[in-house]
């Protein structure tokens, strides 16, 4: 299957349609009274179609295993044809709409199968999807094409080039999936003299977002955040605490991270974790959704501490 560990669990929606045609009128009285020799044909093929949609990941090979929160089916008998639409919603990584296509496909057969013996002309016509929200295609085009960004490396003994340099390059990659020009990337040690300079040199460059990696954890005496919280108009606590709750998923040494989130005038600073994977999962986290950002600043207010 494919490889979701990376994404976040949002609400998504599907809804999909099938239609079941029959050969006459008599076959939808039947229906409707109740008169099929089967039982009720709509109840049925409505709990078989619940069953198909938590069941797909069994039948197909590379849906995923997924918590199914809501189905609904209804029923639209247009003339000869019942059309079946079905809505599945799930809070989680990846999309349902095989699921929906899958609890029509198995509600359409059913009625099929209960109805044959009264009707030889029944055919089952036209599944397909009719809409889906919640993935990342809902959010394509949303966010700002002109936002550039500085990476900064913070590792004495990456500076000293006893090391190479890793977090920064996949902060880069990320940036560049969610469309953001990368104008600087630079390698300084772990000194508060330098970080701050070079915030200061990046802020007034222009950048929409300075991005550091390393100097978060214990062991690293959190030296970039200490040394940019001075320098922030205000904190974004929302912002540190997903990248947390993401990382602290994925391990269980996140808590001891102490990323950092905040704006100096309308530039975005994160901290991020010096380790590879640390970056890449602190990226992973809140990008592209964090640069809906960029769209709300205009009511920004260096009144408040935080937002």
């Amino acid at each position: 299957m494919v490889d979701i560990t990376h994404k976040s669990s949002t609400l998504r929606t599907a809804v999909a349609e099938g239609i079941v045609q029959v050969g006459s009128i008599e076959t939808i009285e039947a229906i409707n009274n109740n008169l099929v020799p089967k039982g009720d044909v709509l109840e049925a093929a409505r709990v078989a179609g619940l069953f198909g949609v938590k069941r797909t990941s069994d039948m197909i090979p590379d849906c995923h295993p997924m918590p199914v929160e809501y189905t609904g089916v209804e029923y639209d008998i247009r003339g000869l044809e019942i059309v079946i639409r079905m809505t599945v919603k799930t809070i989680y990584k990846t999309g349902v709409e095989v699921e929906a296509m899958h609890g029509v496909s198995v509600a359409a057969i059913t009625m099929y199968d209960m109805l044959k013996p009264i009707d030889k002309k029944v055919e089952v016509k036209h599944i397909r999807l009719v809409n889906k929200k919640g993935g990342k295609s809902d959010f394509k085009n949303k966010f700002r094409t002109d936002l550039r960004a500085a990476v900064i490396v913070c590792s004495d003994s990456i500076s000293a080039g006893k090391k190479k340099d890793k977090a920064g390059k996949a902060i880069i990659e990320k940036l560049k999936e969610s469309m953001v020009e990368v104008t600087e990337y630079s390698i300084i040690p772990d000194e508060q003299t330098d970080i701050q300079a070079i915030c200061k040199k990046m802020v007034e460059a222009g950048n929409d977002m300075v991005i550091y990696t390393g100097g978060t954890g214990l062991s690293d005496r959190d030296v970039t955040p200490q040394s940019l919280i001075p320098m922030l108009d205000v904190r974004i606590p929302g912002i540190e605490e997903a990248i947390r709750s993401y990382g602290q998923d994925r391990t269980p040494y996140s808590m001891l991270s102490r990323s950092l989130a905040g704006l100096i005038d309308t530039t975005l600073v994160l901290a991020l974790p010096g380790s590879t994977n640390g970056a890449k999962e602190s990226m992973d986290a809140v990008f592209p959704s964090v640069l809906h950002l960029f769209k709300v600043l205009k009511g920004f207010s260096h009144d408040k501490q935080t937002v």
